[in-house]
């Protein structure tokens, strides 16, 4: 049987390189090799592409680019100075953050008339801002969280005491555009919400400043294009003080997964009954993991949502679909046949429009 070459596309110039890295390692590490062939591309930060032949050897410096596929052809080529590379047929893009889950690599791969996997253009612009999604959640009647808008240009009209008056004590300030937590910070005082802004601001133009929820952290994975599934929910249960970068990818004990939650049947249903509805308002395809809170007094609430998510060892949306009986290996599989399914009926629609001649 003929082997699909798959690129994988990791790296990228967004602060969660090295997290990119670690997914596209399991990545590959995942990919049944009597169907796929997996081609690594690494973009650099500076933006750059190459070639690998392995994930961290950075010694051969072959650049290449993506070039569109040639009139009856269903390849693409990755194009590079010193060898004409072989073509790869369907996009896996491994990558996390700015750059890479914000809709402007999706845009490349569209042009480029190539199969990718997850969400398109769409999908990845509005579930990569946090104020856009949120927005669009409170429209559709989705349980958020209150929260604040600050772009860099307002910094000095917004005061830790008017953020205290609408929403409470403490408040966590976020880039709107980031993801594993960077720039995350939760506030308790003036001198600490001065901090966090200014770090915050170094990440994105625009910030959210959003209510604390004391609530049990929830996720839950979807898989699909027009007729998602939900897996089931499982937990978080932070050793920190909150799931932070350093709780997820530095301290080995930074946080407890609870696979699958403890949670009633009804709970479950609502859970994953809202992931789907939350995946498809914000336009998603193919993936996403849909985090929540859920309070006390059994409240459920949309923090946010991950169209790539995480693919580390530590990464609940593999965990919770082998929990749910989908293996690795089988994810995969389907994430792919879901991007050559989505590629395939975009072909069907039409793109010029024609004007027939007027019959006399």
């Amino acid at each position: 049987m003929r082997k699909i070459r798959v690129g994988i596309v990791f790296g990228g110039k967004s602060c969660e390189h090295e997290v990119s890295i670690r997914s596209a390692r399991n990545v590959v590490e995942a990919l049944d090799r009597k169907k796929y062939e997996p081609v690594l591309i690494h973009i650099d930060k500076s933006g750059a592409w190459h070639l690998r032949e392995a994930l961290e050897d950075f010694s051969k410096q072959e650049s290449v680019a993506l070039i569109p596929k040639k009139e009856g052809s269903d390849l693409i080529h990755l194009s590079s100075p010193s060898s004409s590379s072989p073509p790869v047929e369907v996009i896996f893009p491994v990558l996390h953050g700015s750059f890479g889950e914000d809709g402007t690599i999706q845009g490349l791969f569209k042009m480029a008339d190539i199969p990718f996997v997850g969400a398109g253009v769409l999908g990845s612009a509005v579930g990569m801002d946090k104020d856009v999604t949120k927005r669009l959640l409170r429209d559709a009647g989705i349980p958020i969280g209150k929260f604040l808008v600050l772009q860099k240009h307002q910094k000095d009209k917004c005061s830790y005491e008017e953020c205290v008056s609408l929403l409470g004590s403490p408040f966590f300030i976020k880039p709107a555009n980031a993801g594993s937590s960077v720039g995350v910070a939760k506030i308790r005082s003036e001198e600490e919400f001065a901090l966090a802004l200014n770090d915050a601001f170094s990440y994105d133009k625009k910030v959210m400043i959003e209510e604390f929820i004391n609530g049990r952290e929830i996720e839950c994975s979807i898989l699909g294009n027009e007729h998602p599934i939900a897996s089931i929910p499982g937990e978080i249960i932070p050793q920190h003080e909150f799931y932070s970068y350093e709780a997820k990818y530095l301290d080995d004990n930074g946080a407890i997964l609870q696979i699958p939650a403890i949670l009633e049947l009804d709970v479950i249903d609502r859970v994953q009954k809202m992931a789907v509805d939350v995946f498809q308002v914000l336009c998603c395809e193919g993936m996403a993991r849909v985090d929540f809170f859920l309070t006390e007094d059994g409240k459920l609430f949309v923090n946010e949502i991950n169209t790539i998510p995480g693919f580390t060892q530590i990464s609940m949306y593999p965990k919770l679909w082998q929990a749910s009986g989908l293996s690795y290996a089988d994810l995969l599989d389907r994430l792919i046949e879901l991007a050559i399914q989505r590629s395939d009926a975009e072909k069907t629609i039409q793109t010029a429009y024609v004007l027939e001649a007027k019959k006399s």
